[in-house]
């Protein structure tokens, strides 16, 4: 194996009751002005009280931006940038599911570098570090919280842009099972899928390697197994728990592993069709793994057994096996079409062309154990209809 790096936030917190740790770990890192970026419905609902009230006890100035909807955007970051410089904060707090994180890392890149954030697009090109980052999530899903990259949509381009560096590490990562208790059952279930599809497609990756595997896998097992749970009893505090857990570890082995061909084509329809993230994710998981399983049936074997297919008959077999689980679960989760999210057939017609070519220069569909060709990925955009 080749040399490769492992990167985590340096201090993560986890476990129920675990916000109240904010506001000492922002003081801890010298902070005394806090940009809090979070959203509507967070604030409405109270869920993000725990988090304003630790901070209050640990006595900071907090300016509070809650404008983030599904979809993080340059509007949202040219907005929250504004406001940062305008109260002089010097850490940002993202709080909510990824969009508010997302937003978090971007504004502290562009705080520190300045410049515009299409600038940054891509692999490695943001100049130095930002503003500190102390990310809490209310969803488990994304894996923001542990990861260095940030998805921003530009919506003049119908482009969502990719950003990846290590600069965009948390330095603090909040992972408190009690902040997700209010999810609703949509949003648990897609949530949970795009932590699945994380846990995958790291484990899968061409550049999967032994750390990032201990992760993935674990990750695969702790939300297969409990993420149905989580979906039907929404206070099963238990279940919360260890699908936010696996959440994170999906997280981490995605960041290290990078992701694969789920994502690169999540990322146009989110773009082009205003899905969310987790969501386009989710229609796309189970036609994509079908056609993904010949390239590396050994690895996803793997995964089947981590979802309890026993370890019997050939890897080819458990693999199909394995796939089959995914199919069932995405059913019993009620995960909808790309055509009940409103991609219909006549809408992709004159766009799928270019999709699948925003597909591959994304890079993810390079890291998958089958390539596909523009064709491969254009037939399975309308499988997933």
């Amino acid at each position: 194996m080749s040399d490769r790096i492992f990167r985590v936030p340096p201090i993560i917190h986890v476990g129920e009751g675990a916000v109240a740790r904010i506001g000492e770990e922002a003081k801890n890192m010298g902070a005394s002005k806090l940009l809090v970026i979070t959203d509507a419905f967070l604030v409405k609902s109270g869920t993000i009280k725990p988090v304003m009230d630790s901070l209050s006890g640990a006595g900071f100035e907090v300016v509070v931006y809650d404008q983030v909807n599904a979809e993080p955007t340059l509007t949202h970051v040219t907005e929250c940038l504004a406001l940062c410089k305008e109260s002089k904060s010097d850490a940002i707090i993202g709080c909510g599911g990824g969009s508010p994180i997302d937003v978090a890392k971007a504004v502290s890149a562009m705080a520190a570098n300045g410049g515009n954030l299409q600038d940054y697009m891509g692999i490695g090109k943001i100049p130095k570090r930002g503003l500190p980052i102390l990310a809490v999530p209310t969803t488990a899903g994304t894996g923001s919280e542990a990861t260095c990259t940030t998805i921003i949509a530009d919506t003049e381009r119908d482009v969502k842009m990719l950003i990846i560096s290590p600069y965009l590490l948390p330095s603090v990562a909040i992972v408190d099972p009690l902040l997700t208790v209010g999810m609703p059952k949509g949003i648990t279930a897609a949530t949970g899928m795009d932590a699945l599809t994380h846990a995958m497609e790291a484990y899968v990756s061409r550049k999967a390697q032994p750390m990032s595997d201990v992760y993935a896998l674990n990750a695969i097992k702790l939300i297969y197994e409990n993420l149905p749970l989580a979906w039907t009893e929404p206070s099963n505090l238990t279940a919360r728990t260890k699908v936010l857990l696996g959440a994170l570890q999906a997280g981490i082995a995605f960041s290290n592993a990078s992701v694969a061909l789920v994502h690169g084509m999540s990322r146009p329809v989110g773009a082009i069709f205003h899905v969310a993230h987790g969501v386009s994710n989710a229609a796309l998981l189970g036609v994509v793994t079908k056609f993904s399983l010949s390239g590396n049936y050994d690895r996803y074997a793997d995964i089947a057994v981590a979802m309890g297919v026993p370890d019997k008959g050939t890897k080819e077999e458990i693999a199909m096996a394995g796939a089959e689980k995914v199919q069932a679960l995405i059913k019993k989760l009620e995960i909808p079409s790309l055509s009940q999210l409103g991609v219909t057939r006549e809408k992709l017609d004159p766009l799928v062309g270019k999709m699948a070519d925003d597909a591959i220069a994304s890079g993810s569909p390079a890291n998958n154990p089958r390539l596909a060709t523009k064709e491969e990925i254009i037939a399975l955009y309308y499988e997933a209809l």
